[in-house]
């Protein structure tokens, strides 16, 4: 294993140069393909949130397209990307093949219940919230890009920061960060979820904040007490 920080993080970069050429390639190639189903997405997404899109230049829908592609190709490949992760972080961490196992199969569940979590609560009762302030003299227009990015983003994010338990139970096991320190950061723990909150929710009312940052410091607090059960120091 080895000892010094910089050693790890060559030997990672090393392991993950060529995976991720062939992910970059496979991404590329999946985004393609893709388009040819990114209208019916589309169509999907607008029915699903319920709400009427407009454009304001001639490249906003083949660029919302694309943006959706590449969306549903991170979507696809994210437990290929997991699996490539922790094979480059085992070696370096002394990581055994069921343990990284483990942290692939749970990272790419955790991952897809965040998405999924996203799409069907957080996004839906926050767009409803913002689009409350409509009236009559006031009503929304949005563009198919602002609509695509915002969707895309927000649940990708929220996909990867679902993981959220799993590196804490890395870094307890590593030794990088023991149990008792996640347990007296607590307060740290709240002023940077809430940061991380803000940064990707849409607006800074309370609402939507909560919506996005209650749900991370569970997934914090869950952490702590698998890492208990697991009795890992």
């Amino acid at each position: 294993m080895a000892r010094h920080p910089e050693n790890r993080l060559a030997r990672i970069i090393l392991t993950l140069r060529r995976p991720a050429l062939y992910l970059g390639f496979t991404l590329v190639v999946i985004t393609v393909a893709f388009t040819t189903v990114s209208p019916q997405v589309l169509r999907e997404l607008q029915a699903h949130f319920d709400q009427e899109l407009a454009y304001f230049t001639v490249t906003d829908p083949f660029l919302a397209h694309v943006r959706l592609s590449l969306a549903l190709g991170l979507l696809s490949l994210a437990p290929f990307c997991i699996y490539w992760f922790w094979r480059a972080m085992a070696e370096p961490f002394g990581l055994s093949r069921k343990v990284r196992l483990c942290f692939v199969s749970f990272c790419s569940l955790l991952f897809y219940s965040g998405v999924a979590f996203c799409f069907l609560v957080t996004l839906p009762l926050g767009i409803n919230f913002l689009l409350g302030y409509q009236s009559e003299q006031l009503q929304a227009v949005i563009a198919v890009g602002k609509f695509v990015s915002f969707i895309t983003v927000f649940v990708l994010a929220f996909g990867f920061i679902a993981m959220l338990p799993i590196f804490m139970i890395f870094g307890a096991k590593t030794g990088l960060c023991p149990r008792q320190t996640f347990e007296r950061k607590r307060s740290y723990a709240v002023l940077i979820i809430t940061i991380i909150a803000a940064l990707i929710t849409p607006t800074p009312d309370v609402v939507n904040l909560s919506l996005i940052a209650i749900p991370i410091y569970l997934l914090y607090e869950s952490g702590i007490i698998i890492i208990k059960l697991l009795k890992i120091a």
